[in-house]
């Protein structure tokens, strides 16, 4: 049996026809899940800056996570120290948190850890992708396209943080070392206070933090649409509760019955 040239091409419109709309929808649907699940923060991610391979000599950019964060930094502290271990961190993202406009940050921030590796004491470096650890950054209240510093002293001194939003289409590797070799950082960046501060902050001591980090990331997962269908049944609630205290006050006579209108008065002519 032979089949034309036009049956063989007809093959894929049948079988696209065989699929009920059933199976439409449910590929769809398992789409839906799968680009929610993606989303998904995970502490052991690495973020697509090249973190791993900047390397030149000992000065190696370390990718911070949800669960090694405080680790890390308090890593190269001695117990009895006195004089703080520096650490500067740059907060990057992806197209989700910096709509793609942090690579020209990374790279340079990439060139600043090999120059920070031949001079004398310079400090540690590290990178946190928002992207990658949104409870994180939410947890730190840190948002994307910053330089932050951290002067860490053994536990429980307190930790000197902080940070300094970059230009993320004119910064380049010279402008990040001047930062470091100007001196007083005080006069370039913010002391980091109050209650988001990663360390001594109100929120971290009572470890509610991470909880509230998880609870902005959940918040900013919700897409619009679902938004509003907590708000109108919240609303809706709110309502309908109101409105059964309303019945229920007192004073009021539910159910009771309208005036009678006098003898010889038309209908509908109810006199009190």
């Amino acid at each position: 049996m032979r089949f034309s040239t036009s049956a063989l091409l007809a093959l894929p419109l049948l079988a696209a026809a065989a699929e009920s709309p059933f199976e439409q929808y449910k590929a769809k649907f398992q789409n839906f899940l799968g680009s929610f699940g993606a989303t998904a923060p995970s502490a052991d991610k690495v973020p697509p800056v090249d973190a791993a391979k900047a390397k030149v000599g000992s000065k190696k950019i370390e990718t911070l996570t949800l669960q090694n964060w405080k680790e890390t930094l308090y890593r190269p502290v001695h117990p009895d120290a006195t004089q703080p271990e520096e650490w500067w961190v740059l907060v990057t993202g992806g197209n989700k948190t910096c709509f793609g406009h942090c690579l020209k940050v990374e790279t340079a921030f990439n060139e600043t850890a090999a120059k920070f590796a031949v001079l004398p004491k310079s400090p540690h470096v590290a990178s946190l992708n928002c992207d990658d650890q949104p409870v994180l950054c939410n947890a730190w209240s840190a948002s994307t396209g910053a330089l932050w510093i951290f002067d860490v002293l053994p536990e429980p001194a307190p930790t000197d943080i902080y940070w300094r939003r970059l230009n993320l289409t004119t910064t380049t590797s010279k402008d990040i070392v001047d930062l470091y070799t100007k001196g007083d950082k005080k006069e370039d960046f913010k002391l980091v206070e109050g209650y988001f501060h990663p360390i001594n902050g109100q929120l971290a001591q009572y470890g509610l933090a991470v909880p509230l980090g998880y609870f902005f990331w959940a918040l900013n997962a919700i897409p619009s649409w679902g938004m509003m269908l907590i708000v109108s049944f919240l609303s809706r609630s709110m309502m309908n509760r109101r409105m059964d205290n309303t019945r229920g006050a007192p004073g009021a006579a539910p159910g009771a019955a309208p005036a009678a209108a006098p003898r010889g008065a038309p209908p509908g002519d109810a006199r009190s």
